[in-house]
């Protein structure tokens, strides 16, 4: 005889009242998504005016500016919740604190890595050279520009201290590398690299041919 899997009774008034729950709040319009009350990552679809409650990805949130044609599950930085805070517990993975997201890796002064999550499978990415991860705007930018990250740490030199006249503006050629120079943007620095055969001339502030540059061979 086949033994049928019986719920005790507290499971089935919970799926009950959580069916309820999910299908309480009526359809706004007859056609359309819309945010659930109070849950950021939620949302009703209405077809025919019949809601149907769904849940983003864990780590995505529901965008209700989202084009109608477009998926309104994004990343949260594409997102506003306004006073929609809840969501729902995190699914983190041996890789990643979510199923998707993007996330730094590294302390401040470890600042060009970071992981994108998808499907809880992290894959370890980094920023172009001298460039580091901004959390803010998921995008490589200047590491004085990113607020989790200590620019003069991350790229090994701190500038100078300025005298009585203040330059918006200085340049540094490193010391190990002719090719290689640093941007002092007040008291921040930032590093770039000349291309081939070229190394930086001090003189004129810019990168020239290794011949005008004393101290650099080519």
């Amino acid at each position: 005889m086949a033994l049928s899997r019986v719920l005790p009774a507290v499971t089935i008034v919970t799926v009950a009242l959580f069916c309820i729950h999910a299908n309480s709040q009526s359809c706004p319009d007859k056609n359309g998504r819309f945010p659930v009350s109070g849950e950021c990552d939620a949302y009703l679809e209405c077809i025919e005016g019949v809601p149907n409650r769904k849940l983003c990805p864990d780590g995505l949130l529901f965008n209700d500016k989202a084009n109608l044609f477009a998926y309104p599950c994004q990343y949260p930085i594409d997102v506003d919740c306004g006073s929609r805070t809840r969501t729902q517990p995190a699914i983190p993975t041996e890789d990643c604190p979510h199923q998707f997201g993007y996330y730094k890796l590294g302390d401040r002064a470890d600042c060009a890595r970071f992981m994108n999550c998808d499907n809880g499978r992290g894959h370890v990415l980094e920023c172009p050279y001298g460039l580091a991860f901004n959390s803010a705007t998921y995008q490589c930018d200047w590491p004085d520009l990113v607020e989790d990250c200590d620019a003069a740490a991350y790229l090994g030199f701190s500038c100078p201290p300025q005298g009585e006249l203040v330059a918006p503006i200085r340049f540094f050629r490193a010391q190990d590398n002719c090719q290689k120079y640093f941007i002092c943007v007040g008291d921040s620095p930032r590093v770039n690299l000349c291309g081939p055969d070229k190394a930086f001339n001090e003189l004129i502030n810019a990168c020239d041919g290794f011949e005008n540059v004393t101290g650099c061979a080519f």
